[in-house]
């Protein structure tokens, strides 16, 4: 049986803000954005990603910025990190956690928190 990992909920206290910093500075694609009532469901997901975000109204009741360390995984981090600081997003260095393995983090405007990682090829397996 395959188990996919397909959609992550995001709790944010400002939709449109926090949709907008998604789209604009980190480059996530819009998917969705709908509403019915009181709900409103905003989907985003990363280039080239399976999985996708979501924001909005009743999705989730936990505080705003509670989500911790959600990873992106790129090719190059140099290149993804000058891509995140171009587009004006507040990005850590790039910082080398040994066994090749280098990331780098940023927050949303709630403070849900990303770390932006870099595997090298054949890192971590057995020699």
């Amino acid at each position: 049986m395959d188990w996919k990992l397909e959609l992550v909920p995001l709790p944010v206290a400002d939709v449109d803000r926090a949709k907008a910093f998604y789209m604009e500075k980190v480059g996530f694609h819009l998917d969705h954005d709908v509403r019915n009532g009181d709900l409103r469901v905003v989907q985003l997901t990363p280039p080239g990603s399976a999985c996708s975000i979501v924001i909005g109204k009743g999705i989730v009741d936990t505080p705003p910025g509670s989500v911790k360390l959600l990873h992106l995984v790129v090719p190059d981090i140099q290149a993804a990190r000058a891509e995140l600081k171009r587009r004006g997003v507040e990005v850590s260095e790039v910082q080398d956690l040994g066994g090749g393995i280098t990331m780098a983090f940023f927050d949303d405007p709630d403070g849900n928190s990303w770390a932006v990682q870099h595997i090298a090829p054949g890192a971590g397996l057995p020699r």
